[in-house]
């Protein structure tokens, strides 16, 4: 148990210190942008060599939809910020079904154990639903893996779709089905857990 708490620790303090890292060097993008410095100081070409390849897809995903390219550095931010929470709810969900189904065994608690599985697998099935929703915005739906998440998720989202209708030009039937995941990873904590 002692082990998994630790790699829980370490694993979080990495990407927290990750998406921070991230946010802090985009951050010094602007600064350096704002400044208006010699473009060919040493601090201007090492800001933008280790920031290009943050912003620089951002950049021409912006340009596809003919959107201003001068907020990318903001909109990798919030990516950053976006990609670390999701990753610190994913580890987060995979080291408490862990240190639950051990502590379940060990107990000789079928219940809890059947609780933590089905836990395990609503937060995979949220997760998918997530990185769908995330991958639509820059993948086409011929990559394999976007293939894969759709042929997964539409049973789940197909009907929600046709009972909720778009809100302008957004799909709101996944915000919902994951809302109604969310409470039923709580009910399964509440009663099956506890």
């Amino acid at each position: 148990m002692i082990i998994i708490d630790l790699v829980s620790v370490v694993i979080r303090y990495v990407t927290i210190g990750a998406t921070v890292g991230v946010i802090l060097l985009v951050l010094a993008r602007v600064i350096v942008n704002a400044a208006d410095m010699n473009p060919f100081s040493r601090t201007a070409l090492n800001v933008r060599q280790f920031s290009d390849p943050l912003v620089n897809p951002v950049r021409r995903f912006l340009l596809s939809y003919r959107l201003d390219q001068k907020i990318a550095p903001f909109v990798t931010i919030l990516i950053a910020i976006l990609i670390g929470f999701l990753l610190l709810e994913m580890f987060g969900s995979v080291f408490f079904t862990l240190r639950g189904v051990l502590t379940s065994v060990q107990r000789g608690d079928i219940l809890s154990l059947f609780g933590y599985v089905l836990f395990a697998v609503l937060a995979a099935y949220s997760l998918m639903i997530v990185a769908r929703i995330l991958f639509s915005w820059g993948m086409s739906y011929g990559n394999r893996t976007m293939r894969f998440l759709v042929r997964v998720t539409e049973p789940i989202l197909g009907p929600f779709r046709k009972i909720i209708p778009p809100l302008g030009m957004f799909d709101v039937s996944p915000m919902v089905v994951l809302l109604i995941l969310h409470l039923c990873q709580r009910a399964i904590v509440g009663s099956l857990i506890r």
